[in-house]
């Protein structure tokens, strides 16, 4: 028996990019990518209360985002119109995570919306349904509806599971918003590295090819990372950045490295997920 519920707190987790390749770029301007997407769990939390007049409601809006362009508004809405559902839902959205931050915070949110209402609203649409619905939202939303770690490729839609194992993970965020857009949209952007198959893959190996445009258009970005590598020198930027993490086999481990973080950076240790708290849904 399900235990989701209209009273349910609902889980939108942090992604890591345990690597990050830039092989190529479409026609149409969409870079092809390779990449290991790692849940964690740091999480956005979301609550829902059902409406009789079909209207979508934030009540926790984002300061500077209009409601009608958040992405949870426009991931109810467009549940909405595909599946005629004449319901609605006022959306209580507290964030945790971090925005410009590389985590996938927004993408989360509204991953969580349409598995959330899918079920709540009883539409029933599949999870492979969801996704497309997702991808039109951005690049990111299908990993987190799909649910699983998984080697994605593609423009981030293409996914084969992955099992990774245990770790726990040290996470810096430079105080800065990193603009997805305009990292991808450097002319100094590497496009192209040699695309790797799943089957040569070991954990541990890759790097990130938008991480040296990142820390040389945000400095903060390059001394976070300069500092963990001096402990993790496999230490990563995460997706577009700004946060920057290294994993560890032990939470004590991670926490020794934690412990000497200097007065002026912030950061969390988050234990890596073996699935999306929402993959059994």
């Amino acid at each position: 028996m399900n235990h989701w519920t209209w009273d349910s707190t609902w889980p939108a987790p942090a992604k890591l990019n345990l690597f990050l390749h830039v092989v190529g770029r479409r026609a149409d301007g969409y870079h092809l990518l390779q990449t290991v997407f790692r849940f964690i769990d740091r999480a956005d939390s979301l609550h829902f209360a059902p409406r009789a007049d079909g209207g979508i409601v934030l009540a926790t809006p984002t300061p500077g985002v209009p409601p009608d362009s958040d992405l949870t508004v426009r991931a109810a809405r467009l549940l909405q119109q595909a599946t005629d559902c004449p319901q609605g839902a006022t959306i209580h959205l507290d964030k945790c995570l971090p925005m410009g931050g590389g985590l996938g915070g927004g993408s989360s949110d509204a991953a969580t919306v349409l598995l959330a209402l899918n079920h709540l609203w009883q539409t029933r649409l599949n999870r492979r349904e969801l996704e497309k619905l997702g991808l039109a939202l951005g690049a990111d939303v299908p990993v987190f509806i799909h649910g699983r770690n998984t080697f994605a490729e593609g423009v981030g839609e293409a996914f084969t599971d992955v099992d990774l194992p245990p770790a726990c993970y040290l996470v810096l965020h430079p105080a800065v918003n990193v603009p997805t857009a305009a990292i991808f949209g450097a002319a100094e952007l590497k496009r192209d590295t040699p695309p790797i198959r799943l089957a040569d893959w070991r954990h541990g190996q890759g790097g990130n090819d938008l991480e040296p445009v990142a820390c040389a258009r945000f400095p903060a970005v390059a001394e976070h990372l300069a500092w963990l590598r001096q402990f993790a020198p496999k230490a990563l930027m995460t997706g577009s950045g700004a946060c920057v993490f290294a994993g560890f086999p032990t939470r004590s481990k991670a926490e020794a490295v934690f412990s000497r973080l200097p007065a002026g950076m912030t950061g969390w240790i988050a234990a890596g997920l073996p699935e999306h708290p929402l993959a059994g849904l």
